[in-house]
């Protein structure tokens, strides 16, 4: 008597991992020694490994800020990734942000290439977090097969028969006659985000507010003589230098506390005035002008102004600002001088109704006490809204900025 017995070694799931073979049959007797056998049919075992896919998504940015464009990849498909290593940059119309990767695992598919664009939730990637990364290599990748090698009496009857079919061919000496030069060389490229974003604004200033200038110039020897005094000190205690941007800065706080007008903005048919004073300052990255803020500038000291704004230049060229150092903003200081320039009427940073500009430090000959005298002069520029400003205010606001810089032991003696 014989019987037959199946039995099934499969393990369910929903992904297989290794290719099923044919069955294993194997007879065998009974150990009872009736001369009974059966036949036992090993079904093949299959392995079943369960695939984790975590989506990369957008990250949330702010409120003025919905989308974006794909900078570049840092991962190909295929390479593994850690936790919190950047996978994407993202480009936005303000800073570049870096896109985390949300868990350990293997890159196995992107969805938004290079220079696309995205908004906020939009899927980017798929991370497997189940695979490794020479696994995912493998699959993605095959290794290419390797040419045939041709034996040496082989390769020799190739090249004689090649030669044998190839046609006779002339040469001719080169032509000497060098090109024609174009009349004209065009290279087009696509503004980025930033660019675009600071033409869009710019021409908003212009078509909305009714935009002019007003001048004076400051006698920079007083704070340039104090800084002369206090610098070595000031450098050892705060690990900064005293610079002019936070003279600078504690002068318009002061002028804006006298003429709240400056410091305020349009919405609609009202004027909105701000009972604080965050201080833009316009700062030159590769990727253009941006302008962080300095929040609460009035309750900041000179060496707080000082930090602060030295650590925006570097960040604004490590591309490393946040768009929360971009929001807002009150009034806005732009330093042309710093690359030279003498004079320049500056551009309003919409909505704010004020912005001044600093200029180059030059010897002039003054007139001072009934002589001429030299002094380094630095000429100053007030672009305002002419809807809420009128000229008296402007030109005072200006004219305090001059009179605290020009007897700067004023600003010890604000409340």
């Amino acid at each position: 008597m014989s019987m037959l017995c199946l039995v099934p070694l499969v393990l369910p799931s929903r992904r297989p991992s290794v290719t099923p073979g044919p069955p294993i049959c194997r007879w065998q007797p009974y150990a009872s020694g009736r001369g009974e056998s059966k036949l036992i049919i090993l079904a093949p075992l299959l392995l079943w490994v369960p695939t984790v896919l975590i989506e990369v998504k957008t990250p949330e940015m702010s409120e003025s800020v919905q989308s974006g464009a794909l900078l570049a990849w840092r991962k190909k498909v295929g390479e593994a990734v850690l936790r919190d290593e950047t996978l994407v940059e993202m480009e936005t119309d303000k800073v570049i942000l870096e896109v985390a990767a949300p868990s350990d695992g293997v890159l196995v598919e992107i969805r938004v290439q290079v220079g696309g664009e995205v908004k906020v939730g939009d899927v980017l990637a798929l991370i497997d977090t189940s695979a490794t990364a020479e696994a995912a290599k493998a699959a993605i990748a095959p290794p290419p097969e390797k040419p045939a090698v041709l034996p040496p009496s082989a390769r020799r009857e190739l090249s004689r028969r090649t030669a044998e079919a190839l046609p006779a061919v002339t040469v001719t000496a080169p032509d000497r006659t060098p090109p024609a030069q174009d009349t004209c060389r065009v290279r087009r490229v696509p503004m980025s985000r930033l660019r675009s974003r600071i033409a869009l604004r710019l021409k908003e200033a212009q078509n909305t507010a009714a935009m002019l200038t007003t001048f004076n110039e400051i006698n920079m020897q007083p704070v340039m003589d104090l800084r002369a005094r206090h610098q070595e000190r000031f450098l050892q205690e705060h690990g900064v230098k005293l610079g002019y941007m936070s003279f600078f800065t504690k002068a318009v706080c002061q002028a804006l506390k006298a003429y709240p007008l400056v410091n305020a903005s349009v919405e609609g048919q009202d004027t909105v005035f701000h009972d604080f004073y965050d201080i833009g300052i316009a700062v030159s990255s590769e990727r253009g002008l941006v302008v962080p803020i300095l929040r609460n500038a009035d309750r900041l000291s000179f060496a707080g102004v000082e930090k602060q704004v030295a650590d925006f230049g570097r960040r604004a060229g490590n591309l490393e600002l946040t768009l929360e150092e971009l929001e807002g903003g009150t009034f806005t200081i732009s330093n042309g001088g710093v690359f030279g320039s003498l004079l320049s009427t500056p551009i309003l940073n919409p909505p704010q109704s004020g912005v001044l500009g600093l200029h180059k430090i030059q010897d002039r000959p003054v007139a001072e006490n009934g002589s001429v005298v030299i002094r380094p002069m630095m000429y100053v520029a007030l672009t305002y809204d002419h809807r809420i400003i009128d000229g008296r205010e402007a030109v005072s606001f200006l004219k305090v900025v001059k009179e605290i810089l020009e007897d700067p032991a004023r600003l010890l003696l604000a409340s």
